[in-house]
């Protein structure tokens, strides 16, 4: 791997090395946190997780052919070479940003409340039409997460979109330090993680934090329907450029035109005075809100509006986040990846697109702190305000959302199970043929197995 040499990784981690020092010049081929996935020549970074010390597994790491572990315990005298460091987290963090430093890549950065990864993809979609890019795999977006999508990449690569989530002050600085972006994306400040940041506006001064890690000349790029982020000034000299529906940002959309669960025709308008017309094939509001922000990346990256356009209508599903799946019997939007009150919200004007009976299965949502209760009834409410026919809640804090379901005047009914196992004991009785069905939830909750079952009906 181009620069990472066991003496530059010992000095960019400001570590200690023990071993044989006629290697220190050799370059690993990898870096993992993973023993199992070690090879020969690889680096093993030993970063013990809540329940599991990883440095038991050094041993086994050597045997599969280990270059060098990093360990931030003493491990005395060995017949393998490590480096010794005050703390293996940071010391992953200190290697991926030598790696990253390694290259001459344009770095988009994405964080924001919701839409990180359908954003990143979308970004991703319309720079390829440019571009050879590499993206965070999967949600990699942690502090774990995001070194490992670093080290994947390769001098083939022209860009890099990073995504970066947080939910604790400080962890902000310690990712887009790594990722030093050229551009700055950020989708949104809503109320996920208030359990942690209290506020939205202390979620706005921790993600706004990577604005401050931006290279010299770089470009900030914010969703400026957000009644927060479009109050935001010039940071580091920069003013940002904004992207919504209002036609006082520099992107927006306009002659927006729904086409059920197919996506929604648009106008796009762009700083130059020009605009053309695209189809964002995934369905709902949200998705504009992606496809604009995809536009702004890619005219500050000089793609023209053709480009910009073929990477929309381009744009490929994912498993989990707004996908559409047609069976013989039902059409199910998989949105069922992670969930928090704005994007429940946002599924739901979703759903309500769909022609036929249309049913909500949400789960549980996490790390909402005193409001999580009250959330949960927004939620509820919302989906009877919008003529769902059937809400089913799973979970012990779903129990809110569906007596906000059934509070509110409509003809709405609400379905509560305790388990995600009492609802697909009884799923053959609720689903009919036709039904549009709508499964989301936070992340812990696992509501693939919902879909899959779905599918199997």
């Amino acid at each position: 791997m181009k620069n990472l040499t066991l003496r530059n990784i010992t000095k960019a981690c400001q570590g200690t090395y023990h071993g044989d020092t006629s290697i220190l010049d050799q370059e690993v081929d990898g870096v993992v946190i993973d023993s199992r996935k070690v090879q020969p020549n690889y680096l093993f970074v030993a970063i013990d997780g809540e329940r599991v010390n990883a440095h038991k597994f050094i041993p086994d790491t050597i045997e599969k052919g280990a270059l060098c572990v990093v360990s931030h315990e003493d491990l005395g005298d060995t017949d393998y070479p490590y480096i010794l460091v005050e703390s293996t987290g940071q010391a992953l963090l200190d290697i991926a940003k030598l790696y990253r430093d390694s290259f001459d890549v344009k770095v988009i950065g994405i964080t924001g409340s919701v839409g990180k990864t359908s954003t990143k993809e979308m970004i991703a979609s319309v720079v390829a039409q440019k571009y050879n890019v590499h993206k965070t795999i999967g949600n990699f977006n942690n502090e774990w997460g995001l070194p490992i999508t670093i080290f994947e990449m390769n001098e083939s690569h022209q860009v890099a979109i990073l995504e970066m989530g947080v939910n604790h002050f400080g962890e902000m600085r310690r990712l887009s330090s790594v990722a030093s972006p050229d551009i700055c994306v950020i989708t949104n400040i809503g109320v996920a993680h208030l359990e942690f940041f209290k506020t939205r506006e202390g979620i706005l001064q921790e993600k706004s934090q990577m604005i401050q890690d931006m290279k010299d000349g770089g470009t900030i790029i914010l969703n400026g329907d957000d009644d927060l982020l479009s109050r935001v000034g010039p940071i580091k000299g920069v003013a940002p450029i904004f992207f919504g529906l209002d036609e006082d940002n520099q992107f927006y959309a306009d002659q927006i035109q729904p086409l059920g669960l197919r996506g929604t025709s648009c106008t796009i308008h762009l700083p130059d005075d020009t605009s053309f017309e695209c189809i964002v094939p995934l369905p709902g509001k949200h998705m504009i809100f992606n496809a604009l922000a995809g536009t702004a990346v890619g005219y500050t990256l000089g793609l023209t509006p053709e480009e910009i356009k073929a990477g929309i209508e381009g744009l490929p599903s994912i498993p989990g986040r707004n996908n559409i799946i047609k069976t013989d019997r039902m059409i199910i939007l998989d949105d069922c990846y992670n969930a928090n009150p704005i994007s429940m919200k946002a599924s739901i004007d979703v759903l309500d697109m769909a022609i036929g009976r249309k049913i909500a299965v949400l789960g549980d949502m996490g790390e909402l702190g005193e409001k999580a209760g009250e959330l949960h009834r927004e939620v509820g409410e919302y989906a009877a305000s919008h003529g769902i026919d059937l809400v089913c809640g799973i979970g012990d804090l779903s129990k809110e959302l569906i007596d906000g379901a059934l509070k509110t005047a409509s003809s709405t009914e609400g379905l509560w199970f305790a388990t995600k196992a009492d609802f697909l004991n009884a799923i053959r009785d609720i689903i009919k043929d036709g039904d549009n069905i709508l499964v989301k939830a936070s992340h812990g909750m696992n509501f693939p197995e919902i879909v899959d079952a779905l599918k199997n009906i």
